[in-house]
């Protein structure tokens, strides 16, 4: 069946409402876009569905929830012990008709005969993952798209371990997705019907508290927090979405008390209206914060995206000036202050473990290792960390200490099986009140982690390529990358190849393969002669091709230097594919 045939199909079946078939009349003469909605299903990726709000299969709506949580049930029913007893809890962030996908998914599991637990109002993914594990179910659902724009919303599946679905668990949930051709033939049950069934329970509080309680616990320095938290000046953004009661609640609780709210952000809003995008990896998202942080004199400043498992950072430099931080350099500032305080108690764990990506940068790395501490890289997505944290415990092969990724998402613990910023920003706070109490802000830290270990610059590109055209222009540069990879970037040759979709990698200058461990995915991964690198890779979430950058100067200026020359080349290769 073609785009055409689906697009008359929804118009004349009785099965869809009629506020969907109005959505679709008044583009009966936009063949384009007729096309793009329906042209293919909205694709069940490694972490579940995300997409633009509308009619269509290829759109975020009630019917592609419907299907892709019947496909959810099926599988759970098939694979997972006891499922229908255990049940699923769902969340939900602040975006247009979060609450109503969420309550369309509880009615598909209801109608399965699968309990399902169900946050009485919006919650952070988080505290999802958390509820999972505490609640022994045998899945969750967040209904969520980050940080993307307001016109999308998403639909993130974990498994009993609170962790996201990683690949081959997702590849059976397509499997029973892709045999629901027929939408009206998913089961659902109405609300009150469940409800009285105990096949719905709404859950809030207590588990909220509970949550709360485990973030504290996390704390490092108890008494550092009770001596400094009078003093350091925090700002906070949740950027229009979920973060705002936990994260406040948990630096209040912990004894942190000049903490101000930015005050037009602190309210759930769907169309993020004072931002252009509700990332906190872009600068333009702290304006709000950083004029309210100048007002008061914070000394930090901290930002979470609309699900709040990521969070940016600002904070003074040597000329008073608020900076960001990018998520490698909090992540290195990190490591090193979690395994300093770890070793100040004589409580590094043997065979304690730091993960990352490979796709984040390698001080923290280094950092590690003057600890004694090794480090272990996963593909792409914070998915692959909690899936290493289940491996971990059921080996006992090592002992996890701290995950975390260049996009700013970070976690320790392991109650939690995602990035967390709960818990990250309660450490970054922490952090900053530490070195405050020896006369230093983060910027002061991390010039000091520099200079010992050597000028880490990270950056990363990308390039938007919306539609079917848009995809075969991605899958085109990375054939072209791989099947013409370039010997040198400047002066300074290729080393390795890493192929991740082909699982091997290649010593260039020597010719010696060697098979990669890792799943297979569609990335490649340059090393150049002087260890700096670059990653070329689809996104996972978004219609874009992503670019990496990583290199290691003597000073800032040359680290600058060096991270501008290889970003111009192998930018200006791709552009060359696109244009």
């Amino acid at each position: 069946m073609d785009y055409r045939q689906k697009y008359n199909q929804w118009i004349a079946s009785q099965y869809f409402d009629e506020e969907i078939k109005g959505e679709l009349k008044s583009i009966e003469n936009n063949e384009k876009e007729i096309e793009d909605r329906f042209y293919k299903d909205l694709e069940f990726g490694t972490g579940g569905l995300r997409g633009i709000i509308g009619a269509g299969t290829n759109r975020m709506n009630l019917y592609t929830v419907r299907r892709a949580t019947q496909g959810f049930a099926r599988y759970l029913l098939k694979e997972t012990e006891n499922a229908k007893d255990r049940g699923v809890v769902i969340a939900y962030d602040s975006r247009h008709k979060s609450p109503a996908f969420a309550e369309e998914a509880a009615r598909v599991l209801a109608g399965n005969g699968i309990k399902v637990y169900l946050f009485e109002s919006l919650r952070t993914t988080p505290e999802l993952s958390f509820a999972v594990r505490e609640l022994g179910c045998a899945g969750g659902i967040v209904i969520t798209a980050s940080h993307n724009p307001p016109e999308y919303n998403g639909y993130k599946v974990y498994g009993e371990d609170g962790g996201q679905i990683v690949p081959d668990e997702a590849e059976k949930i397509i499997a029973a997705i892709q045999k629901i051709e027929d939408y009206d033939r998913v089961k659902t049950m109405d609300r009150e019907e469940a409800l009285s069934k105990g096949l719905l329970v709404i859950i809030g509080e207590g588990i909220d508290r509970k949550y709360i309680d485990r973030v504290k616990g996390l704390a490092l320095r108890r008494e550092m927090i009770a001596a400094m938290g009078k003093e350091l000046k925090i700002v906070y953004t949740p950027l229009h979405g979920t973060g705002s009661m936990p994260i406040r609640r948990v630096l209040e609780e912990l004894g942190f008390e000049k903490v101000w709210t930015v005050p037009e952000q602190e309210v759930p809003d769907p169309d993020f209206s004072t931002v252009k995008s509700p990332n906190p990896e872009e600068h333009e998202a702290f304006t709000l914060a950083l004029a309210l942080a100048e007002k008061v004199g914070a000394d930090v400043v901290i930002g979470t995206d609309p699900d709040c498992d990521r969070v940016g950072v600002m904070t003074k430099n040597d000329k008073g000036k608020y900076q960001v931080l990018t998520g490698n350099q909090t992540g290195a500032l990190l490591v090193d202050y979690i395994l300093s305080a770890m070793k100040e108690k004589g409580e590094i764990p043997e065979k304690g473990v730091v993960i990352k990506t490979i796709v984040t940068g390698r001080m923290g790395e280094v950092i590690a290792k003057g600890y004694g501490v090794d480090t272990l890289d996963t593909l792409t997505g914070f998915k692959f960390i909690g899936q290493k944290i289940k491996e971990f415990e059921s080996t006992g092969e090592k002992k996890f200490i701290f995950g975390y990724e260049e996009s700013y998402g970070y976690l320790t613990g392991t109650f939690v099986r995602d990035k967390d910023a709960i818990i990250a920003s309660m450490l970054i706070c922490e952090m900053a009140a530490y070195y405050q109490s020896r006369g230093m802000t983060l910027y002061d830290a991390l010039m000091a982690l520099f200079q010992k270990y050597g000028y880490y610059w990270e950056g990363v590109e990308f390039i938007a390529l919306k539609g079917r055209k848009g995809m075969e222009k991605i899958r085109k540069i990375l054939e072209h990358f791989r099947g013409n990879p370039p010997r040198s970037i400047g002066n300074r040759r290729v080393h390795v190849i890493k192929d991740y979709e082909r699982g091997k990698g290649i010593d260039v200058l020597t010719g010696k393969e060697e098979m990669l461990t890792l799943p297979l995915a569609d990335v490649l991964h340059f090393t150049l002669e002087d260890g700096s690198w670059f990653c070329i890779r689809p996104s996972g979430t978004e219609p874009k091709v992503k670019v990496y950058f990583s290199v290691v100067g003597a000073s800032a200026d040359d680290a600058h230097e060096k991270l501008e020359t290889l970003k111009n080349e192998v930018m200006d290769r791709i552009k060359q594919k696109i244009e």
